[in-house]
């Protein structure tokens, strides 16, 4: 509150954020006190993170380091990993002794900008460095589509694409601007393959299969051969009769949305 006083006047708006800050939170029905922050995700915390650490960003200007802060995840770039470490145990330092903060030393580190991510991004270990999704990022993604792609939920492919869809949009949204579009394509490959498994699975039955194959313009002989597979359908999915049956074309006219534009794809 001291913080906000100095950039704030208004005794109203004063008594407001300090009103937010002492509310307590509700949980099972019961609001309960808190102590000190502001609850996960409080539209209060972004502004509130901004003018504490603002304190921090001054301190390194001073100091002439290179840095980027977003809220309360920060990266700063030194030349070496002693100079890391110095760096490390100065600003932990700056946090708990001045800004009386608490440094999560958990996921804080000191490595090379290619090992490290920062709002989802990471650099290539190349001599000119390219921006890349970072992995953990990749991960997320796949299992946040693995969810709404599941093969025992029973929807249509045209209504599964519909839905994830909007999430793509919106990963493709804050992703897509990345200098490695082969991770984009290569996911982009992992999405259609999982529409097929899906048509795969619906389809159920060998006699299905093969009707569903032949309809599609598959021949007849791979048909029978692919209709009459042990394999599973992850297996199958990536067969040649089902990209001839279900072609990247099909999966984009159900709204099979692509990550990367059309003309680099």
């Amino acid at each position: 509150m001291g913080l906000v006083a100095k950039r704030v006047s208004d005794p109203r708006l004063l008594r407001l954020i300090r009103g937010f800050l002492t509310s307590g939170v509700l949980e099972g029905g019961l609001v309960g006190p808190i102590d000190e922050g502001t609850p996960q995700g409080g539209p209060l915390s972004p502004l509130l993170s901004n003018l504490m650490l603002d304190e921090l960003d001054k301190e390194l200007e001073r100091r002439k380091h290179c840095f980027v802060r977003y809220a309360d995840d920060c990266n700063i770039y030194v030349r070496s990993v002693r100079a890391g470490e110095r760096m490390t145990a100065s600003v932990e330092r700056f946090l708990v002794r001045r800004l009386k903060l608490k440094v999560n030393m958990h996921k804080s580190a000191v490595a090379p900008p290619h090992r490290r991510k920062f709002l989802g991004f990471s650099f290539t270990d190349e001599k000119t460095p390219r921006r890349r999704v970072a992995p953990q990022a990749v991960v997320r993604f796949k299992e946040r589509v693995r969810v709404l792609t599941m093969r025992t939920r029973g929807a249509s492919l045209a209504q599964i694409a519909k839905e994830l869809s909007l999430y793509l949009l919106g990963w493709r949204g804050y992703f897509g601007f990345c200098e490695t579009p082969s991770v984009l394509r290569s996911l982009d490959k992992w999405i259609r393959r999982r529409f097929r498994s899906i048509a795969w699975k619906q389809w159920t039955r060998g006699r299905t299969r093969f009707a569903e194959l032949r309809r599609r313009g598959v021949a007849y002989d791979l048909a029978a051969q692919t209709a009459g597979s042990a394999h599973g359908p992850w297996r199958i999915s990536n067969s040649p009769a089902l990209a001839i049956a279900l072609p990247n074309a099909f999966l984009a006219s159900i709204g099979v949305t692509c990550l990367i534009p059309a003309k680099t794809a």
